[in-house]
């Protein structure tokens, strides 16, 4: 849910400004909080994290995988402030201290009951103007991964028994009837 802006905009300071342990994302000025996630978000969390790097590391590849709460500057201003689920960077230029500066390669967001309309629409539109290659929206109330690839403006969609392949890595599949969420 958007918070209304003091003077129509929030900018990063406010993100910053924000108490220890409170979380929010900013989407051109608009501020998003977070809550905190539960169980079954974190087990899928942990599951690709866990392939995705294993991957990366198997391949010798030179891509970073971040987990949230990673710092995400999508734009050259204070108003676009992001920290997804999971961020796939190749460029390691726009990595810095602070966390990426630029669109990152993949982006995986975990649908949260809280987040379920900005991660559909607000982030799934503001992640393909920023210039990320591939979003994956992982839903588990609906046992549904949703694969945006914005290189070849394909759309598919799989349920938690299928194996998905990743666009940005041609011989990447997740076999997410593998996941436990028991």
């Amino acid at each position: 849910m958007a918070l209304t802006p003091k003077n129509n905009e929030y900018t990063i300071d406010d993100i910053y400004a924000l108490p220890d342990g409170q979380r929010a994302e900013l989407i051109d000025g608009q501020m998003y909080m977070i809550a905190p996630p539960g169980r079954r978000h974190q087990l899928i969390l942990g599951f690709l994290y866990r392939k995705i790097a294993d991957y990366i590391e198997q391949k010798g590849g030179s891509c970073e995988v971040d987990i949230a709460p990673f710092a995400v500057f999508l734009n050259a201003d204070d108003k676009n402030y992001v920290e997804p689920d999971i961020s796939v960077i190749c460029d390691s230029k726009k990595l810095n201290d602070k966390g990426c500066t630029g669109a990152p390669d993949w982006i995986i967001e975990i649908v949260s009951p809280g987040s379920r309309r900005t991660d559909y629409f607000t982030k799934l539109f503001k992640y393909r103007t920023a210039g990320v290659l591939e979003y994956w929206i992982v839903d588990p109330d609906k046992n549904r991964v949703t694969v945006y690839n914005f290189q070849s403006e394909d759309t598919a969609e799989f349920t938690f028994a299928d194996s998905v392949k990743a666009g940005i890595y041609g011989d990447l599949q997740i076999d997410f009837s593998s996941l436990n969420l028991l």
